[in-house]
């Protein structure tokens, strides 16, 4: 009944945890939620209004495919300022960042090509190259390294098919940054091997510990590079489902012939609100990560009391992942937790075959709900 290629492709592991809190939380349960990424905080007043005034103002109508030019020429200027890639407005598609993602997978895969993905990743990754008729081959990433995808990792799951390398930095589910040298090295294996690279940094400005490197900033590496961000995680917009992504002219000819047969455009008013996002204040996205930051420190300090836990610390982002030391797939643990603390986690297994024995933990959520949670945690755990 239904296309081969549906059966490779499972339910997204955090939207279905996300769903059954919905219902739970309907039903009147006290749910404390660390297993979505979306932060907490409402989205800056600046960006309503422009977006209030924009609908005023009866801007309603289809756009151009790949954004108002307004919005195409500052997200090139925020590329170019902020990450040193060597972008012109020409090179920018506004679009969900998800649907970034899986038009560049279509665009770039073929049936038989295979992706290297980290492993732990973000399930979409390996979700939408498979729906693309590519193969996954797992980089198996370490907390003894803090989960980086280093060169060598990547090496040894080159092979004559690779078309493609997935980086995310900073990392979800981990939290991992990779460092200056990480990131060269990948590079240069794109170069010598004629690799292309999609470079999911959507959460580029929560780093905490070193610095962001964007691939595509290096030598050689923007005419083979898809950087894909946006909005939803530095500016509180995970609702408003905006984004852009970044590549060369032929790339972006594709993706940008994907958009228009697919979702023709983002919706009007929320690309004037995107613009405000970044041509106004920004004062609002260095609150948030000083508190994402102070959070992760409360949940590390609260983790080192719960002895069947471990986890490294993360260096961005806002997820832990840590391994428990208790005979319980992750499945089973997140239900666990969920049934008996009532609070909800991801399964590790969501973010692949590395994440049997660890769950990810979202502290996208209050100090108080923290507080909590890992209390509840705690308690939950010293029962098994």
């Amino acid at each position: 009944m239904f296309a081969k290629r549906m059966g490779s492709v499972p339910e997204s592991g955090t939207v279905k945890i996300a769903n059954l809190v919905s219902k739970l939380k309907g039903e009147g349960v006290d749910i404390i939620s660390f297993s979505m990424g979306e932060p907490d905080f409402h989205t800056p007043e600046n960006i309503k209004e422009a977006c209030v005034r924009s609908l005023s103002n009866d801007f309603t109508y289809y756009t151009p495919s790949a954004g108002i030019p307004e919005l195409r020429k500052a997200v090139a200027e925020r590329c170019r300022q902020l990450n040193g890639i060597p972008c012109e407005a020409s090179n920018v598609l506004v679009t969900p960042t998800k649907q970034a993602i899986f038009m560049t997978m279509l665009a770039m895969v073929d049936d038989g090509d295979e992706v290297i993905v980290p492993d732990l990743a973000w399930g979409t990754f390996e979700a939408c190259a498979r729906l693309a008729g590519g193969k996954v081959r797992y980089a198996n990433l370490s907390a003894d390294n803090g989960f980086r995808m280093t060169p060598d990792l990547v090496s040894e799951r080159i092979s004559k098919r690779t078309k493609m390398i997935v980086l995310n930095s900073p990392s979800n589910p981990c939290g991992s940054v990779l460092t200056r040298d990480d990131v060269q090295g990948i590079a240069d294996l794109a170069v010598d091997h004629d690799l292309y690279v999609l470079a999911d940094e959507i959460y580029n400005q929560l780093v905490f510990e070193g610095e962001h490197t964007s691939i595509s900033s290096l030598d050689g590496m923007f005419d083979r590079t898809i950087t894909v961000d946006g909005f939803s995680k530095s500016y509180a917009m995970t609702g408003w489902r905006a984004g852009w992504a970044v590549a060369p002219k032929p790339i972006f000819k594709e993706l940008n012939k994907l958009q228009t047969q697919s979702i023709t455009c983002v919706t009007s008013f929320v690309q004037e609100a995107c613009l405000e996002a970044l041509r106004g204040p920004q004062a609002s996205v260095s609150m948030m990560k000083e508190e994402f930051r102070a959070r992760r420190d409360l949940v590390r300090s609260l983790m080192d009391d719960i002895p069947s836990l471990d986890c490294p610390l993360p260096s961005g982002a806002f997820y832990m992942m840590p391994s428990y030391d208790l005979d319980m797939s992750s499945e089973d643990m997140a239900s666990y937790l969920l049934k008996e603390a009532h609070v909800a986690v991801t399964p590790g297994s969501a973010f692949g075959p590395a994440g049997e024995g660890r769950f990810r933990l979202s502290y996208a959520a209050s100090r108080e709900n923290i507080k909590e949670g890992m209390a509840r945690i705690k308690d939950a755990l010293g029962s098994l």
